[in-house]
C-alpha cells in the first residue's frame, strides 16, 4: 500500500540520515514496484503536468505525468534526483558539455529507457532530455535532493543545443501543447 504522507515522511527521514540519493532510491524502488497502489493514492492521471507532492529547501517530491509523445529539451537539475516510473515509459538521452565548445553546447553520450517499475538515480551534474514515446500518459515519481523550484538551472535549445537559463514558463507551455495534441488526437 502506497501512502503519500508516509512516503514523504520516509523520504524526509532518509534525506536527513543520508544526504546522498541512496536511501531515497530504496524508497522509490519499493514504491514503484506496486504501481496500482500509487495510482490508487494519487489518482489515475488524465493529463500531463508536474504536481508537487512535497517541497522544501532540501527535498522536492513531484508526480510528473508526461503527455503522449512529449519530449522535453535537454536540461539539468544541479542536484541529485531519483526517477521512478509507475506507468508507461520514459526515454532519457544523456548529454555532456562538448569540451571544445565555448558556447556550452552539448552532445549526446548515452540513453536509457525506464518502464513501469524501474528506477534510476541522476547525479547533480547530469544533463538529460526526456521523451514519452507512447501514445498514452507516462507517470513517474521524481525526488530531488534540494529545492527543485528555486535552483538556477540550464536548458539547451532542442535544435542548436546551446545553453540558456531554464525557462519554467516555456516548460509549462510544452506540457500544455502536448496535452492539447493528445486531446485533439483522442477526439479525432
Amino acid at each position: 500500500m502506497f501512502e503519500l504522507d508516509r512516503f514523504i515522511s520516509d523520504c524526509r527521514a532518509a534525506q536527513a540520515q543520508d544526504p546522498t540519493h541512496k536511501a531515497v532510491q530504496e524508497l522509490v524502488t519499493r514504491a514503484v514496484r506496486a504501481p496500482a497502489a500509487i495510482l490508487a493514492a494519487l489518482g489515475e492521471p488524465s493529463r500531463g503536468g508536474v504536481r508537487p507532492l512535497y517541497h522544501a529547501p532540501d527535498l522536492t517530491i513531484l508526480n510528473v505525468v508526461w503527455p503522449p509523445n512529449m519530449t522535453v529539451m535537454p536540461h539539468d537539475h544541479r542536484m541529485w534526483a531519483v526517477i521512478g516510473v509507475y506507468s508507461g515509459r520514459e526515454d532519457n538521452i544523456f548529454w555532456r558539455r562538448r569540451p571544445e565548445a565555448s558556447d556550452g553546447r552539448v552532445e549526446a553520450r548515452g540513453a536509457m529507457a525506464l518502464s513501469a517499475g524501474e528506477v534510476t538515480p541522476l547525479g547533480k551534474d547530469i544533463i538529460h532530455s526526456v521523451n514519452n514515446p507512447l501514445s498514452r500518459l507516462t507517470a513517474a515519481i521524481h525526488v530531488y535532493g534540494g529545492d527543485f523550484f528555486a535552483a538556477q538551472r540550464s536548458e539547451w535549445d532542442a535544435e542548436s543545443l546551446t545553453e540558456q537559463p531554464f525557462d519554467v514558463t516555456k516548460a509549462q507551455r510544452l506540457f500544455e501543447a502536448a496535452n492539447q495534441r493528445a486531446q485533439a488526437l483522442a477526439a479525432a
